[in-house]
């Protein structure tokens, strides 16, 4: 006898895994997901060193999809400490990026809205947590940070960097 599957079934299950991707971001850390951290040059630099960094950014984020401040301006060559606060009712992040690397990954968020990932320029934060992210600057230029958690990005959760050429 061969089972048989009926388009109740099918619509069922998409709504179960719809339901349960929405909600993939709620309520996890990702800290355990950490290991040794993985110096990797990128476009808009390279994770910094904690001895190294002379200045300290507070970042804000909530649920009004904003981050506090949303604009900032770093020299090149610098090291910043950012905590990373989350001040909201669900979980947010805050990755930086260019543009172009932004956008491609929050597409792939929104495809994927389970998917874990752990990089040393990220920080996934709990709801009233913090969370620290050292990064060198060694790269002049125009970059980005955002949640990339699916909805946030689209709904402008994005602030700007720029980095000032060394003298």
């Amino acid at each position: 006898m061969k089972p048989v599957v009926t388009l109740k079934f099918i619509a069922a299950c998409a709504l179960i895994t719809l339901a349960t991707a929405s909600f993939a971001h709620e309520g996890e850390t990702h800290e355990a997901k950490k290991g040794p951290e993985v110096k990797e040059q990128k476009d808009w630099g390279i994770a910094g060193d904690a001895k190294s960094a002379k200045r300290v950014i507070n970042l804000v984020m909530n649920d009004t999809m904003r981050f506090t401040p949303d604009t900032l301006t770093v020299k090149q060559g610098e090291t910043v400490r950012f905590v990373v606060k989350n001040q909201g009712k669900q979980m947010h992040e805050v990755v930086i990026g260019t543009k172009k690397e932004l956008d491609e990954h929050a597409a792939l968020m929104v495809k994927f809205p389970t998917m874990e990932h752990s990089e040393p320029y990220m920080a996934h934060v709990a709801v009233g947590k913090s969370q620290e992210l050292i990064w060198t600057f060694n790269r002049a230029g125009s970059f980005e940070f955002a949640c990339l958690i699916a909805g946030h990005y689209q709904a402008g959760m994005v602030g700007k960097i720029t980095v000032l050429a060394a003298k």
